[in-house]
């Protein structure tokens, strides 16, 4: 699966901040905490471009087999052509357990 960006895990505000890079698109996000929540099928995160621009959302999901929680995307804009759905995991060849790729998962 590719990584289509990385982000870095800031624990005080449970917020994430980086790059998303594709073919057609190359901009900073933010993914911050959805304080508007109001009930389980509201996203738990909302994607913003480095220009304030909504991108999408997120939604804390639980690993079938390791049981770990990890943060699910959807992702859309009139560029993209259609919704992309990624998951944040750990970035691979990284020492630092803040940083995360956003894996592009073609087949949700």
């Amino acid at each position: 699966m590719a990584a289509i960006g990385y982000v870095t895990h800031d624990p005080e505000r449970g917020a994430y901040k980086g790059s998303l890079k594709t073919l057609s698109i190359a901009t900073g996000i933010v993914i911050v905490p959805n304080g508007e929540k109001t009930n389980d099928e509201q996203p738990d995160f909302r994607v913003f471009t480095d220009q304030s621009t909504e991108l999408g959302a997120g939604w804390t999901r639980k690993g079938k087999s390791s049981g770990r929680e990890y943060v699910s995307l959807t992702l859309a804009a009139p560029e993209l052509g259609r919704k992309i759905y990624a998951n944040l995991g750990p970035a691979a060849g990284q020492d630092d357990p803040s940083v995360f790729a956003i894996i592009w998962n073609p087949e949700s």
